[in-house]
């Protein structure tokens, strides 16, 4: 198992916002975490990450305990998050982003990131600033893979995006999927989770209520109803 979180507890101030989180990624496997706005599933992934200290529960990573641990150790674990809010230095040029994290040891060099996202390489001496939301949402993504990601993290990396470049991440992301790295993935838009996921977990009100197959969560209207307000036909 490549990420493992047993009954995690996670506070901000004394609100308990997360109620005994469990929850795993197998090798190669696309896992989403999914619920209404406010249910914990951004507090999820940086009490993974580091970024918030859980008070309880176990972060097991490629089978060390990693509960815990600041950022930057888990980062260096191969640990990737990438945040909503994208992260990416927006003085530096693109091409100075992606080499200001790469690893010798990565498997995913500078040609690699440029081949999955092409834009990058046309605007690779830009600076982060001039890019659109998109591009700079696949900077963030190819800046992760610089660092050799075990496994990535990403907060709604579509969110207010327009269609046409929400089929481009999701493309990348099938291919950085088929490459093997597994990913769990914070997302509202539920067609583009059932594009690329093999589970689901909802989440709600800091507790996971539901976890399946994408199969059997696409058929599932009333789970989708109960949880997220949504139901989907087919």
């Amino acid at each position: 198992m490549m990420l493992d979180v047993q009954d995690l507890h996670g506070y901000y101030g004394k609100s308990h916002v997360l109620q005994g989180v469990s929850l795993s990624v197998g090798d190669g496997e696309l896992v989403t975490l999914l619920g209404r706005n406010g249910a914990g599933k951004s507090t999820t992934l940086k009490a993974i990450a580091g970024i918030v200290a859980p008070r309880g529960g176990r972060v097991m990573f490629r089978g060390k305990d990693v509960t815990g641990k600041p950022a930057f150790r888990t980062a260096s674990e191969g640990l990737c998050f990438v945040p909503e809010h994208r992260g990416i230095f927006k003085l530096l040029t693109v091409e100075e982003n992606l080499k200001l994290a790469a690893r010798k040891a990565s498997p995913w060099q500078l040609e690699d990131v440029y081949r999955i996202f092409p834009r990058l390489h046309e605007r690779r001496r830009n600076g982060g600033a001039q890019l659109s939301g998109g591009e700079q949402q696949m900077l963030a993504i190819g800046r992760a893979l610089m660092n050799h990601p075990r496994l990535l993290m990403l907060d709604e990396p579509v969110e207010g995006l327009a269609p046409v470049i929400v089929e481009e991440i999701v493309a990348q992301l099938k291919v950085i999927k088929a490459a093997g790295v597994p990913i769990l993935l914070v997302e509202q838009n539920l067609e583009v989770c059932m594009q690329l996921a093999n589970r689901h977990v909802l989440i709600e009100q800091g507790k996971v209520v539901y976890t399946g197959t994408n199969e059997a969560f696409r058929h599932d209207d009333a789970v989708k109803d109960l949880y997220l307000g949504v139901g989907l036909a087919g």
